[in-house]
């Protein structure tokens, strides 16, 4: 009877969860309608001294005017709407990119391994210059001297740039002069099989004095959901930064007005835009000395960037300074070659450090078969061999239960609604056959933290997304169109329900038991396929296992009979 109401208690706590996941989808926070509205590296006076921030005013000059010894000091001016110039494409294996010589900015990229579905073959878009989609990566400097922002405008030597067959990398010039003797070349590097772009600014001071300023590196977007997000899965979007403190912080939209930068220069950061499956991140030099910063402004857009510290360049003489950007998958293997804390945004949560080998033996399970879904069967089946043994012991205490349950009913026929004679006798009864009705409910709880991971594995691995199975699954990201696993798998749940004792349960508790399988179909049927297979799975195996112990303890118990 415990056992049962463990269970309950466990199946409402997910329903409750599936619950509020919907309705933060339907009533939570929602993008407001994206208007044209200034967005600026400039810079805040405030907690983030140093960092660019956005000030809205008629001027159009949104660059800080000096450079102090104790930082920026913002300029009063505001900045001008989101401007086009001239669109440079560049094409490889894996990317099409286009750059805007307006600031040299990356406005839109389409990534050419992942179709929008697996019935729309167009390239999934990550970056975008759309206003009802806004999302770009831009770069710049902050300086008294001559320099080029995101509002520059760069000369291109050519408007397409394509990676050869046999070529390995791809060289993107662009290029910014100043009357005054300034040049800028911003040289975007392409390499194959990388959805990692290296980055430089070329500086050559051609004045008479030393040049002084400071390069940044900035995410500008508006919020928005994307077509494919599941309205029953909640997965995390926005911002996320990782210093050596602190290697993984995440940022929700509505915080960045108010989350506090850390206030001493860091190396070896990163900031990011997360989204379900996809990442773009910003990986300026690693010993290289940063400000993190970050913006509401009017839109609303939301700006994320690095700005690093004054450098001085001689008169006469070059520097060069260095970035990179990620804009991809969440692919644990190359996330973790680029940076040891890039992966974490492969966001398990407080479960990572089960889900991470979790992972790892899917991997290994998928390099055996080359099929996901058969993957997903055999870790499944693998977790249950693990933990045959507290399963065994839960499932005895069932069975336990389930030869009491005559008498337990008789006690109920006996002692009517007297609760507490009913709860004496019952008590009783255990202690005479020696039974524990506690006993099973251990080995559930400790398997529930690697089934939990589990879960999160199989939500956020990109691998699954258009993974077929067979026949018509052909995207374990998405529901099954048939609704088939959904079916099977509250079948799966009703069998289970018969294998369990419900003697001595209150009745109305029992209602609510037998409407579970329902309930639960109801929401698969909108779940992953995926998840939906893994339930499944897990599900058969325990009925499975059930019953072979079940008829284990009636055949042992028939002989000492």
């Amino acid at each position: 009877m415990e056992n049962q109401r463990l269970l309950l208690s466990l199946a409402l706590a997910m329903v409750v969860l599936l619950l509020w996941q919907a309705w933060q989808t339907d009533y939570g926070p929602r993008p407001n309608p994206p208007a044209p509205t200034p967005e600026s590296p400039v810079v805040d006076g405030g907690n983030q001294v140093g960092a660019p921030v956005v000030e809205q005013s008629k001027g159009e000059d949104d660059v800080p005017d000096q450079i102090t010894a104790s930082g920026l000091v913002p300029a009063v001016q505001g900045a001008p709407a989101l401007k086009r110039g001239e669109r440079v494409r560049v094409v490889t294996d894996l990317l099409d990119v286009v750059i805007d010589t307006t600031g040299g900015d990356v406005r839109r990229v389409r990534l050419l391994k992942y179709p929008v579905s697996v019935d729309d073959p167009t390239p999934f878009t990550l970056l975008s210059d759309d206003p009802q989609r806004l999302y770009v990566a831009q770069s710049g400097f902050i300086s008294g001297a001559p320099a080029p922002d995101h509002h520059a405008v760069y000369r291109a030597e050519a408007k397409v740039y394509t990676l050869a067959e046999g070529q390995d990398t791809l060289e993107v010039p662009l290029t910014w002069t100043s009357p005054e003797g300034v040049t800028v070349t911003k040289v975007y590097t392409f390499h194959r099989g990388r959805y990692l772009i290296d980055l430089e600014h070329r500086l050559e001071n051609g004045l008479d004095a030393p040049w002084e300023g400071r390069i940044y590196r900035q995410f500008q977007r508006n919020e928005f959901v994307d077509p494919g997000q599941s309205w029953f899965i909640y997965t995390f979007t926005g911002g996320a930064v990782s210093t050596p403190d602190k290697p993984y912080e995440k940022i929700d939209f509505d915080e960045f007005d108010t989350w506090r930068a850390p206030q001493e220069l860091i190396k070896g950061v990163w900031v990011a835009y997360l989204q379900h499956y996809f990442v773009a991140a910003w990986l300026p030099d690693q010993n290289e000395l940063e400000h993190i910063y970050t913006r509401q402004v009017p839109g609303p857009r939301y700006i994320l960037g690095v700005a690093a510290v004054p450098v001085e360049v001689p008169a006469g003489e070059s520097a060069t300074f260095r970035s990179q950007l990620y804009l991809g998958p969440k692919e644990h293997d190359r996330l973790g070659e680029i940076h040891p804390t890039l992966r974490l945004t492969i966001d398990y949560g407080v479960m990572t450090f089960i889900a991470e080998p979790l992972f790892w033996l899917l991997k290994q399970f998928h390099a055996l078969t080359g099929n996901w879904g058969w993957s997903i069967v055999l870790l499944t089946l693998l977790i249950k061999v693990v933990f045959y043994k507290l399963s065994e012991a839960s499932y005895r205490s069932m069975a336990n239960m389930r030869r009491l349950t005559p008498k337990l009913q008789a006690l109920r026929e006996r002692y009517g609604e007297d609760r507490q004679r009913l709860s004496q006798a019952m008590m009783e009864l255990y202690r005479r056959e020696k039974i524990n009705p506690l006993s099973g409910c251990w080995p559930i709880l400790v398997q529930i933290p690697v089934f939990l991971a589990l879960y999160w594995v199989l939500l956020e691995s990109v691998e699954l997304r258009m993974a077929p199975w067979i026949l018509w699954i052909k995207d374990l990201s998405t529901k099954d169109p048939y609704y088939v696993l959904p079916i099977l798998m509250g079948l799966s749940m009703y069998v289970q329900q018969k294998l369990n004792p419900t003697a001595g349960m209150d009745p109305t508790h029992q209602k609510i038991l037998q409407l579970l399988p329902i309930v639960f179909t109801l929401f698969f049927a909108f779940f992953p396929a995926g998840l939906v297979l893994y339930w499944l799975v897990n599900n058969t195996l325990s009925i499975a296992q059930q019953w072979y112990i079940i008829r284990k303890l009636e055949k042992s118990s028939q002989k000492t009979g």
